[in-house]
């Protein structure tokens, strides 16, 4: 969590933990493993700018080229010259600019060839209409449902960093065990520890002390990821609470 700001690690399996405005800044700047590391960020956050275009009015094809569009743009920098990433929040940057891409591009947009000369083929198509289908049918905003999914992504990335974790000791029966106590599983309701204990053969104290370190490492997981996404440190709380007021405004039509 502590990558020096502007700097891009050389390890590629890092890039998943350096801070958003790391990332940009040196994307400006072109220095080495940037592009790969926007590449990244772009693959990881795609969901919830598609998920705003459609709840914005656009049919799937045309969703589908202005999501491509807008972060092909970001990968080519076009959206980078006049931003200062130092400052804000990832979340709102990223809407911000995509609105402002919609208004600005949406008809070269649509005549873009979907990734261009480049390989770049996060956005599955199908798959994004597939999952658009169970967005809730009711009243909620674009940019409600744009945040909702910006927190699930979070969420989701700290238990797949939680899950490597378990996977790297050889403990992922453990992991599938103990994922429901986390806020990825949302909707699906823990076993008991009486539970765990006997699926996993431990006593109950030893079960109760289990749960605790695995919320405890999520947790610290799931503010690094928040971290990543802000400018300052004294922000996570509150865009942690920002998140948790938008899973709340659509509980249940997720």
């Amino acid at each position: 969590m502590n990558q020096e700001h502007g700097s891009i690690p050389d390890d590629p399996a890092q890039f998943r933990t350096t801070r958003w405005s790391a990332i940009f800044i040196a994307a400006q700047s072109q220095m080495p493993g940037s592009e790969e590391a926007l590449t990244v960020l772009c693959r990881d956050y795609w969901y919830p700018v598609y998920a705003f275009a459609r709840r914005d009015g656009h049919a799937p094809p045309d969703a589908q080229d202005l999501t491509q569009g807008f972060f092909l743009s970001l990968l080519q920098r076009r959206a980078l010259k006049r931003v200062d990433p130092s400052r804000g929040k990832f979340r709102s940057f990223l809407l911000a600019s995509f609105k402002n891409y919609v208004c600005d591009e949406a008809d070269k947009a649509r005549a873009l060839k979907r990734g261009g000369d480049r390989e770049f083929v996060f956005l599955d198509a199908a798959d994004a209409e597939t999952r658009y289908q169970y967005e809730p049918a009711d009243q909620l905003t674009p940019e409600k449902i744009y945040d909702a999914r910006w927190a699930m992504t979070l969420l989701s990335r700290a238990a797949d960093r939680l899950r490597e974790e378990f996977i790297a000791c050889g403990e992922i029966s453990r992991f599938e065990v103990l994922r429901p106590f986390v806020g990825a599983e949302i909707g699906q309701a823990p076993p008991t520890y009486e539970e765990v204990a006997k699926t996993l053969g431990i006593s109950l104290g030893a079960a109760k002390t289990w749960v605790h370190r695995f919320r405890k490492r999520y947790t610290a997981l799931l503010r690094e990821e928040v971290w990543r996404t802000v400018s300052d440190p004294s922000e996570i709380d509150d865009e942690i609470r920002a998140l948790c007021d938008a899973l709340v405004a659509a509980e249940g039509r997720l």
